[in-house]
């Protein structure tokens, strides 16, 4: 596994965020984690304004839809028309069972739409096997 590739999710909701933390633990994912709360804060880091002057170029996005101040539609939108980041992997990881959204996300360019289990145990398999696939198969570049 590709332990330098850079992780950086987009969640709202501390009990999820808590739940990956603990996931990637359990499946042995070494890689470094950075985890914004909301859209505003995600695209904060991407364009190292505020607090992340210093921030390091994700390598892969976990993203949520419904995020506050900034939706995460509207996250992805800027990630995939701007040079810089298009190139980076975003998954688009949401409890949303809405067909539309499916559509929408992958017309802006997400990578994957996976929907939120709402078990543990659920939670654990699919993280696996994301971040097995995006970490250790598939070859990404770096912009």
């Amino acid at each position: 596994m590709n332990e330098h590739m850079l992780i950086l999710l987009v969640e709202d909701n501390p009990e999820d965020v808590i739940m990956a933390k603990i996931t990637l633990k359990d499946i042995n994912i070494k890689n470094p984690i950075i985890v914004v709360s909301d859209g505003e804060e995600a695209l904060d880091y991407l364009y190292k304004r505020g607090k992340y002057t210093d921030a390091v170029r994700p390598d892969l996005i976990i993203l949520d839809l419904n995020l506050p101040k900034i939706s995460g539609y509207e996250v992805l939108k800027e990630i995939k028309l701007n040079e810089t980041f298009r190139t980076i992997p975003v998954i688009v990881f949401t409890v949303s069972t809405n067909e539309q959204d499916v559509e929408t996300v992958y017309m802006l360019g997400a990578n994957s739409f996976i929907r939120k289990p709402s078990e543990p145990s659920e939670m654990r398999d699919v993280f696996n096997i994301l971040l097995r696939y995006w970490l250790d198969i598939v070859k990404t570049t770096r912009g």
